[in-house]
């Protein structure tokens, strides 16, 4: 029996060593939707399902060497980012992805955790959107990531509008923005591209979820490995989260619910 080779798919990102977010559900999601997934580690962090108690950022040569090495071997058809930590690291990405330029990249800023921890100095807001978000095909920030990047809030339709309107002039050819921080019965995640806005509802679950940020970025980036267009693969990947967070799980003390991948 003759078996296809599958796309692959490269995240870069930083460890949750519970097990629920980061690399390890970027990497749960690459092999559910048949992608082989590669890493490359910005940060490792301690972490649990009550919150992040440390981060420690990769050092730069490491990381370098990292994404050496793969795009050298294996021939990538998409790339996520997920937290890069610092402005160092951010701006070799940046610099890397620019160079290596893959078919498709799809950022996630991740900039906060779940638990409040921050998870993205302060300094490296400005490398992210001069240097990163122009490069990406899609970004994914949720609602407090959208409002660090443009600097004010976003409550309101029109605000919402405003702000998926702002965030495409830092470059970036599609936004995800995330509504899983407002209020309302439903979340209502829309997406803006050149075309128009797309809106995806989808009933809020009673549940407080963890590595769904993630989990989403890394079922576009496979989506758009295997072929699909970004608009196929946002509506397939925020269908999958949310079958996932339906049958998700309390695997440690916390109150979070980690995705059943």
């Amino acid at each position: 029996m003759r078996f296809t080779q599958p796309p692959i798919a490269l995240t870069i990102a930083g460890s949750d060593s519970g097990g629920g977010a980061g690399i390890q559900a970027d990497l749960k999601t690459f092999h559910a939707f048949g992608v082989h997934g590669l890493s490359a580690i910005t940060a490792l962090t301690s972490q649990n399902t009550r919150g992040v108690s440390a981060a420690h950022a990769v050092p730069l040569a490491h990381v370098r060497s990292q994404l050496a090495a793969l795009f050298d071997d294996f021939p990538i058809a998409a790339v996520k980012t997920g937290m890069l930590g610092n402005a160092a690291i951010t701006r070799l990405v940046a610099h890397e992805m620019s160079r290596r330029q893959p078919a498709w990249l799809v950022v996630d800023p991740v900039m906060i955790a779940t638990s409040g921890a921050r998870l993205l100095d302060e300094d490296a807001i400005e490398a992210l959107t001069e240097e990163l978000i122009p490069l990406a095909d899609v970004l994914t920030p949720n609602l407090p990531e959208a409002e660090a990047l443009l600097g004010h809030p976003i409550k309101t339709t029109a605000q919402f509008d405003a702000a998926g309107a702002a965030l495409l002039t830092l470059g970036a050819g599609a936004v995800l923005l995330k509504g899983g921080h407002a209020k309302g019965n439903e979340v209502v995640d829309r997406y803006y591209d050149a075309r128009g806005v797309l809106e995806l509802r989808h009933p809020r679950l009673p549940l407080e979820g963890h590595g769904t940020g993630c989990t989403l970025a890394s079922a576009i980036a496979a989506g758009l490995a295997g072929g699909r267009s970004p608009r196929s693969a946002v509506r397939r990947a925020v269908a999958y989260v949310q079958r996932a967070l339906q049958r998700g799980y309390r695997p440690g003390g916390g109150a979070v619910h980690v995705l059943r991948h």
